[in-house]
């Protein structure tokens, strides 16, 4: 029977059923007894959650790439100024390129995945990424390093909406939220590490490492099962089935969650295309106005002018090694957004993300306090240094608020909420509002500080305050739902 169409339905009520660009994955078809048994030595570790923990591990190299991507800029920005002779303006487009691509990989990243799957989109983010930490490797000039970066933003804005759709989409509903909590700590470990391996290597041979993990990700696509909810809507029946089995486990019984995705896909497909007209609909601007605020208020609280900041915090905190300490905040990142992932199913998103917003504001807070007293005190005075250690306490404390909740959560709540009819749309652009946010607040970030620390600090507290009334107003609890059940809760 053919992979492609033999597994289809007859399409009765007129769907326009995409074929999928890329067929990987299909190693674990069942489709008969011969196959079964060859399969059957190999049951017990793709059995239940551990063949979702096997494809959630592959796909999360992909946002490790993305993490060091973001933080690949900050240790070798003299390096490689020096060796190529660049301006701090020529290097400063090099750092933001990485935005400017990533819009554009967000703005096809909802489309490319509903046309052509979820692996099929980390495939086509994969490729790209590696040439461009190559490009960036061997670069001579700055027409390569633009190239390259450019190239590398592409993936990640692929990546920043595939990755956490297609975690949500395979994940069993009560370990949705620690396995998609993993997208978010993927990107804290890639940061960590682009920091850690910037102390001790070249820029070139850190540009190579870069390309590792994707590099792996390739051979890796062609061994995970596609995602079943994506199958369903291409009507691609047998696949579909298989998917699910494998994912949740041969000895198990999927027919009750197979026939709720069958329902859930039929009801949102009877209508193939949703207009603009149809978005004033509760059941379509409800879920794309949290997820689009969600992201929107991620960024806005102004987690990256904060990180690119900490560097002249922590030199006039009178720390010695400013490289060093901006490793050490990637850490404690990387250990909060760990206990976010332990935290996410047993107290549930909604109470997290007040949790952190509530603290991230009165962190911020303090941190604003400590550089206006600072501005109104002498240099030299004990006051000063004082405010000086009040400011990066208070920058610490940020990092890890961010971390506990608005880091990962957002994302997450984004691949739950919107329905299937209009995620490909819609998650698009989410995503960009996101990376457009994200670039304003990078450029801006400088201007601001250079204006008034205190008042920008100040203004990144109220966004924060806002979030907390933004989140315990609208945001609804997904903890324990099923995505359909979620979806349908906005009818």
């Amino acid at each position: 029977m053919s992979s492609s169409a033999g597994g289809r339905d007859d399409p009765e009520d007129g769907r326009d059923l995409r074929k999928p660009f890329l067929q990987t994955g299909s190693w674990y078809k069942m489709g008969s007894r011969q196959s079964s048994s060859l399969l059957g030595s190999t049951t017990q570790i793709l059995d239940g959650g551990v063949s979702v923990l096997l494809c959630v591990l592959i796909v999360s190299l992909c946002p490790i790439q993305f993490g060091f991507t973001c933080g690949y800029s900050s240790p070798t920005e003299q390096s490689i100024i020096s060796d190529l002779g660049l301006t701090l303006s020529q290097y400063s487009i090099f750092g933001s390129l990485a935005n400017v691509g990533a819009m554009v990989g967000a703005i096809t990243s909802g489309q490319m995945s509903e046309y052509i799957g979820r692996k099929g989109s980390l495939m086509i983010a994969a490729v790209p990424n590696v040439i461009g930490w190559l490009a960036i490797s061997f670069a001579k000039d700055t027409s390569f390093l633009y190239m390259g970066r450019l190239l590398e933003g592409f993936g990640v804005g692929v990546i920043s909406y595939t990755v956490p759709v297609y975690i949500a989409e395979i994940a069993p509903q009560d370990k949705r939220g620690s396995l998609g909590s993993v997208n978010q700590l993927s990107i804290t470990i890639g940061i960590m590490l682009a920091y850690l391996l910037g102390m001790f290597v070249s820029w070139r041979v850190l540009a190579i490492l870069g390309a590792l993990p994707c590099l792996i990700v390739i051979p890796g696509l062609f061994f995970i099962p596609e995602s079943p909810r994506w199958l369903a809507k291409m009507g691609m029946t047998e696949e579909f089935e298989m998917s699910l089995q494998v994912l949740r486990g041969f000895d198990t019984d999927i027919s009750v969650e197979a026939n709720d995705i069958k329902r859930a896909v039929a009801s949102s497909c009877k209508k193939t295309t949703v207009r603009f007209a149809d978005l004033k609909r509760k059941r379509y601007w409800f879920p794309l106005m949290l997820g689009i605020g969600l992201l929107l208020l991620q960024q806005l609280s102004g987690i990256n002018g904060v990180l690119f900041y900490s560097t002249t915090i922590f030199e006039s905190a009178g720390v010695s090694s400013s490289n060093f300490a901006t490793f050490c905040l990637g850490a404690i990142q990387v250990i909060a957004t760990g206990v976010n992932l332990w935290l996410m199913d047993r107290v549930g998103r909604r109470l997290l993300l007040i949790v952190s917003s509530s603290a991230m504001t009165v962190s911020l807070a303090v941190v604003a306090i400590a550089f206006y007293i600072e501005g109104s005190v002498s240099a030299d005075s004990n006051l000063y240094a004082d405010m000086g250690i009040l400011s990066l306490i208070g920058v610490v404390a940020f990092v890890i608020s961010f971390s506990l909740g608005m880091g990962a959560i957002p994302w997450l709540i984004m691949a739950e909420i919107l329905p299937v009819s209009i995620k490909g749309l819609a998650g698009s652009v989410a995503v960009l509002t996101n990376w457009l946010t994200s670039f304003a607040i990078t450029m801006s970030a400088n201007l601001l500080l250079d204006w008034s620390p205190g008042g920008t600090f100040t203004m990144y507290a109220a966004v924060a305050a806002f979030t907390v009334a933004f989140v315990t107003l609208w945001v609804p609890e997904t903890k324990g739902r099923t995505l359909e059940e979620i979806q349908s809760s906005f009818r």
